[in-house]
């Protein structure tokens, strides 16, 4: 017969894991608000910088512009910047991005080109570490919402190495937002900069909002931002290459801070959904276990009765 006791004692100790789970999924869901606040609080400068780099393409040639996020190389040594996170409990969202990265590797390999990873959180830091990859430079410990210093620090890394010839392009690997229950592990060229990249498409806004005490994701269309023409006959004070040259590293700093904020929403997300996942578990499993008990416990009331009746039965 089953020890009530022990069984009491589990549903006690599924039941406080159950109030840790949905606390986490709770705080989870309340990063994710705050990620996706910081994303429209930063889409006016990006825009504004998008329309700037717009009209100066449209004065300039920027194929014929000798600058040096600009310049092509021939391919010998790739940077890989990996983009996971500090924390697990958050499903498969880093397990992907890291083997994404490594299908990668090894597609630049057979094709006999050499690479080297840039790493964003202790879990790919961990992975890569422990098998002895190359690794150019690690970033770690930094906010959970990423603000605009850790994707200028990270940038600064990035053009040191791309500059100084270390490597001779820069792909990022990160973890695209599609959902609160998918995420796409994607590759984006970052360095040298493709003149056809500067070209905006048709945005979406994620919001989370509740309906009914659930969860749920709104988009919203965002049309891609007008180019700022400049007048034909506008005198720059600097030369319009001086310009450009400045505003290509604040370009790629945006660049660079928007997939690190989708990789956080990511992250937010696939821990919400995971948490939600073991807290509905939970929920099945102290259903299972208090039936359990229950029959165990009438077992136990029923022995004990046959007892009595058997005991009153001996002493007639």
């Amino acid at each position: 017969m089953p020890n009530l006791k022990s069984i009491r004692d589990r549903i006690q100790s599924v039941k406080n894991t159950q109030k840790i789970t949905e606390a986490m999924r709770l705080v989870a869901a309340a990063k994710v608000r705050r990620a996706q606040e910081q994303v429209i609080a930063t889409r006016p400068f990006a825009d504004r910088l998008a329309q700037v780099l717009y009209g100066l393409q449209s004065r300039l040639r920027f194929e014929e512009a000798n600058l040096p996020l600009l310049r092509r190389r021939d391919i010998k040594r790739v940077g890989l910047l990996v983009i996971s996170g500090d924390r697990g409990l958050c499903g498969a969202h880093n397990s992907n991005v890291i083997r994404r990265a490594e299908n990668r590797a090894k597609e630049l390999k057979a094709d006999g080109i050499d690479y080297t990873y840039v790493l964003v959180g202790r879990k790919a830091i961990q992975y890569f570490e422990r098998r002895n990859q190359p690794i150019e430079a690690t970033f770690t410990g930094l906010e959970q919402i990423p603000t605009a210093a850790d994707a200028s620090g990270i940038a600064d890394t990035l053009f040191a190495l791309f500059l100084s010839e270390t490597v001779d392009k820069v792909e990022l690997v990160y973890t695209r937002f599609v959902s609160l229950i998918s995420s796409r592990p994607v590759i984006q060229t970052l360095l040298p900069l493709d003149p056809q990249g500067l070209e905006d498409a048709e945005d979406e806004i994620f919001r989370l909002t509740t309906r009914g005490g659930q969860f749920q994701v709104e988009r919203e269309k965002v049309a891609p931002s007008q180019p700022q023409s400049f007048p034909q006959d506008m005198i720059f004070e600097q030369d319009p290459l001086q310009i450009l040259d400045a505003l290509l590293p604040l370009y790629l700093n945006n660049q660079l801070l928007r997939a690190m904020q989708e990789s956080a929403a990511s992250e937010l997300a696939s821990r919400m959904t995971a948490m939600s996942n073991a807290s509905d578990n939970a929920k099945e499993l102290i259903s299972s276990l208090t039936l359990t008990y229950n029959k165990a416990r009438q077992a136990a009331i029923t022995q004990e009765i046959l007892e009595v009746v058997g005991g009153a039965n001996a002493l007639q």
